[in-house]
């Protein structure tokens, strides 16, 4: 109890605190999903943003620079995706890690013999349980700015985050509030991601990347890049899909202006 009432008393301290214009401009420039919102939805993004900022350690990686505008972007792609929750500022997540651009992670595999084989694999960013979030700060950037429809680096990390919150670590299903929800949950997701997986092995294409074929995971963290970079696609062609995940995130974003 003593915990949460001086986590919410540094917080209350926090918001004390005028957003800065500076960091109003990062957002415009940067995160242009801004601009689909409601003015009350703009306003909590921006609260959520500066306690985001204030309690993360920040460490730059390969020389680059952590400034207000890396700290922003990425805070505030971050809080959208829990924008419609309550009190979720991913807390279990202590640094995020930002390359200039992807960078080769070190692999490191035991075979059944015991030989331990090691390499390395270019990354665009990483999920750690009770670890950092490592982030290519190009792809962030592009992601922000929707250079890439339908790809958001951001979403798609912090996705895996709140999959591991169920305490089953990258499952495809995070935290369920209710036992009816998630019955639902894997009655719809399960079967598409099993479709989409056939569909994938035979070559057969759609709005959904195939990498989401992976494993269930990576289904769920794709198939969040979809629901809010390509919403309007999913709630016309997989309306069960987006209805399950609209009630999951409170969100609507088929319904967003248009920017």
């Amino acid at each position: 109890m003593l915990f949460k009432w001086l986590k919410r008393r540094r917080r209350r301290r926090i918001l004390e605190e005028p957003f800065p214009d500076e960091w109003n401009a990062i957002i415009a420039s940067n995160v242009v999903h801004d601009r689909q919102l409601l003015a009350d939805q703009q306003r909590r993004l921006r609260e959520m943003t500066q306690v985001f900022v204030a309690e993360k350690n920040w460490e730059g990686c390969r020389g680059l620079e952590i400034t207000d505008e890396v700290k922003v972007t990425i805070a505030a792609l971050a809080c959208l995706l829990v924008l419609g929750q309550n009190n979720v500022y991913f807390d279990h997540v202590l640094s995020i890690l930002v390359y200039p651009d992807p960078y080769v992670a070190k692999d490191v595999e035991i075979t059944r013999a015991g030989v331990v084989i090691e390499g390395g694999q270019t990354r665009l960013g990483e999920a750690w349980w009770r670890g950092p979030v490592i982030l290519s700060w190009s792809d962030v950037l592009s992601g922000g700015r929707r250079q890439q429809p339908g790809q958001n680096l951001v979403f798609h990390e912090f996705a895996h985050q709140l999959d591991m919150m169920n305490g089953r670590t990258l499952d495809g299903t995070p935290p369920i509030e209710s036992q009816q929800h998630f019955q639902r949950w894997v009655k719809v997701l399960q079967p598409e991601y099993e479709r989409l997986v056939h569909a994938c092995r035979h070559g057969r294409r759609s709005f959904i990347d195939c990498y989401a074929a992976t494993n269930v995971a990576e289904y769920f963290a794709v198939i969040t890049e979809v629901f809010f970079e390509n919403s309007r696609m999913l709630s016309s062609h997989l309306p069960h899909v987006y209805d399950i995940l609209r009630d999951y995130y409170r969100l609507d974003p088929a319904h967003w202006s248009d920017y």
